[in-house]
């Protein structure tokens, strides 16, 4: 390796690393919110302005199926 010193390579590892882990970090984030607002959307589907849900209808499901031939992930 001509002209490439340990600390070089090393300080660019450290970046490199720093930053898959500010990546992760962030998908991480955005799926917990995604998530959290899927489980609002169906709360209040089932609960349709209702005090509390009435679970066991068949949502999760349909919307399972739908979701799965629909090939939305």
């Amino acid at each position: 390796m001509s002209g490439l010193t340990n600390p070089l390579i090393n300080d660019i590892k450290k970046v490199l690393q720093t930053a898959r882990q500010n990546i992760a970090t962030q998908v991480n984030a955005e799926l917990l919110t995604t998530y959290w607002n899927i489980g609002r959307i169906i709360v209040e589907h089932e609960q349709n302005n209702k005090a509390r849900a009435e679970y066991g209808a068949q949502t999760l499901k349909d919307l399972s199926k739908y979701l799965t031939a629909e090939q939305i992930q």
